[in-house]
Formats: C-alpha cells, sequence, structure tokens
C-alpha cells in the first residue's frame, strides 16, 4: 500500500497548501499593501523555506506525529492504519479549502489518528491525546487573541496620521555668559509628524514611516510562512516515513515542500479571501502586530516540538486586534470557529470509515 500512501499524502500536502500557504499574508492583502498575486507568490517561496528548513529546526515534530504513544504501537505499523490517517485528514483539509474556511491540518491529521486509532485493537491513549496534542491547539489561539488585543490598545498610543519622520533645523538660543551677548544657532531636530509638515523642513532627510512599516509588514508575513512551513511540514512528513514510502527524510521534505507550493498557487484564493476580507480588514501597523505575534508563537512552539495550528494562532491574533478596532465580522468569525469545531470529527469518520474498510 506505500503507492496510495505516497498518492494520499501528496494530496494533503496539496490541500494543506491551498488552505494554510497563503494566511501569513492575510493581512498584507487585506491592507491593500500588495496585490493578491503578488501576495501568493512571495508566501510561496517563504512557506518553500521553511518547509525546508523543518528538517533541521523541527524533527521532534515528525515523531510527534508518527502517532508514538497516542495509538498502539502494532497499528503505526499497520499500512491500512496510515492509509486512513492519511486519507482522513486528506478529504477534511481539501473539502475546506474548496469551501474557504481556514482550518487546521494539525487538527485533521489528530482527527485522522484518534479516528484510525479507535478502530484498532488498543484504541486510543486518551490522555496523551488531551496533554500533548488538544491542550496546545486550544490555548494557543486564545493567548494569541489577548496579545492581539494588548497589542492594539498599544499601537492606539501612536497617532497614525503623523506617518513622517524627518530631520529639521530649529533655533536655539544660548544664553547670555558674562558681557556676550545672547547667540541664537540653528540645531538638527528629529520631528515625527504629517507628510505636509516634514516636506517643510530645511533639511531633505526624512522617510515616510508608514512605508517603512509596509516593508516590515511584508517582512512579518513571510515569517508566517516561514513559520508555516517549518511547522506542518514534519507532520506530513511524518505519514511518508511511517510508510517507508521514499527514501529518507530529505527527500520526503522536499516532495511535501513542492506539493504544498503547487496547491497554494492553485487553489489558495478561496481561504485568502475569508481570512483578509471577511473576518476584518486591519491597516498596515495592525497587521503588522498580528503577523508578529503569529509568526513569535508558532516559531516557539516548533522548536518545542508543541502541535499547535498556525491557523488557530493567525485567526486568533487578527480577531483579537479586530476586536479592539470594532472592525470584527461576529459572523463571519463564528463561521470559521464552526469549522474547527467540525474539523476533529469530520477526519476521525472518515478515517475510522476507511480503516475498518481496509
Amino acid at each position: 500500500m506505500v503507492l496510495p500512501l505516497l498518492l494520499t499524502a501528496i494530496f494533503l500536502a496539496v490541500f494543506n497548501g491551498a488552505n494554510d500557504n497563503f494566511k501569513g499574508f492575510a493581512t498584507v492583502w487585506g491592507s491593500d499593501t500588495l496585490d493578491y498575486r503578488e501576495a501568493l507568490w512571495l508566501a510561496t517561496f517563504a512557506t518553500v523555506v521553511g518547509s525546508l528548513l523543518s528538517w533541521v529546526l523541527a524533527d521532534g515534530l515528525v515523531q510527534q506525529f508518527s502517532g508514538k504513544g497516542l495509538v498502539a504501537a502494532s497499528a503505526i505499523q499497520s499500512p491500512p492504519f496510515i492509509v486512513s490517517v492519511a486519507m482522513g485528514a486528506a478529504l477534511t483539509v481539501f473539502l475546506a479549502s474548496r469551501l474557504g474556511f481556514p482550518i487546521s491540518t494539525t487538527h485533521a491529521l489528530i482527527g485522522g489518528l484518534v479516528g484510525a486509532g479507535a478502530a484498532q485493537a488498543g484504541g486510543v491513549h486518551v490522555a496523551r491525546l488531551a496533554d500533548a496534542f488538544l491542550l496546545p491547539l486550544l490555548v494557543s489561539p486564545l493567548l494569541a487573541a489577548a496579545l492581539g488585543v494588548l497589542a492594539y490598545r498599544l499601537l492606539k498610543a501612536r497617532p497614525i496620521e503623523k506617518d513622517c519622520a524627518c530631520v529639521a533645523l530649529e533655533p536655539v538660543v544660548a544664553p547670555a555668559i558674562g558681557s556676550a551677548q545672547q547667540v541664537s544657532v540653528m540645531l538638527p531636530v528629529v520631528v515625527i509628524d504629517k507628510e505636509s509638515e516634514c516636506e517643510r523642513a530645511a533639511l531633505p532627510v526624512r522617510f515616510s514611516i508608514a512605508r517603512h512599516l509596509d516593508r516590515l509588514h511584508i517582512g512579518s508575513a513571510m515569517a508566517i510562512c516561514l513559520a508555516r512551513g517549518v511547522n506542518d511540514t514534519p507532520k506530513l512528513v511524518a505519514l511518508l516515513l511511517m510508510a517507508h514510502g521514499l527514501g529518507n527524510s530529505y527527500v520526503s521534505v522536499g516532495v511535501i515542500a513542492l506539493a504544498m507550493a503547487l496547491g497554494g498557487v492553485l487553489f489558495a484564493r478561496n481561504v485568502a479571501r475569508t481570512m483578509s476580507q471577511r473576518v476584518t480588514r486591519l491597516d498596515h501597523t495592525s497587521g503588522l502586530a498580528a503577523n508578529l505575534i503569529t509568526a513569535s508563537l508558532v516559531l516557539f512552539a516548533s522548536k518545542l516540538g508543541l502541535p499547535v495550528s498556525t491557523t488557530h494562532v493567525s485567526v486568533g491574533a487578527i480577531a483579537g486586534v479586530g476586536a479592539s478596532a470594532r472592525t470584527l465580522d461576529w459572523q463571519a468569525l463564528r463561521n470559521v470557529l464552526l469549522s474547527w469545531v467540525l474539523t476533529l470529527p469530520l477526519a476521525a469518520g472518515v478515517a475510522w470509515g476507511m480503516s475498518r474498510l481496509l
């Protein structure tokens, strides 16, 4: 069953790319910093780099998603078990991607492991499921949302209209000493004000804060996509290594990276539209804050081997900032949360049925 598993894992990787690749650039497109095509290609590039780096940075996640400790050891080596896990996750992510719902591939894989494990002798180790998998998935979006609320409140302290920094010459009067008269000299000072005020400065040294924030925003989006590649690739590589479908982890990582890139380029638009334009609309400053929160949390979790979802963290950060800014579409957010609730049982049900069939 090596060939069916290989095809199923690649199918899952393609629609993982469709569902996840663009998420880092959701705030970039939503704030009109870049158009969709520019954002898509940068997101794809950063994801591929993250995928290749995962072999070095996130080996612990490969072990985590091999199913060790979650299901019976005998099941892990069973080809029908592995195919069932992959099929449960793949069909769930495919359906969500086509409907435009940003769900968690991590959640779908856990559902596949639970469903296929429940159909095997020995079942699922519930304590391990709660501690190692479900707890990080539940805590991470709440933490991201809380940080998003805090970040927005901190950002409100800077007046948005003052987006230009320049060096101006201002007169300074030196105090009189003895019989000497007061002397007025022109000294350079840094001024942060409107663009029109900076144009009147005596010195031509100035730069646009907004333009530099846009560059930081794009950089933070690439950091999220890189972090996402680091975090998700090992989970898919684990399927290939369990079945010994490819010769070594180098080849497996390369195949998964290419499949994810292809899926994002071809099928990312539906999910991109949901996250960029339906949940909330952010300006470049708020989007930058949400992206930095997401990238930091996902990279930190990857290093610790914690199976958090980039989707959950990203949506949590965006929702936190949007709620503080009072621009959050609660109906769109409820639909996204409902898709999260359905992800695990749907993947588990498909995996269970496939395992029983095989």
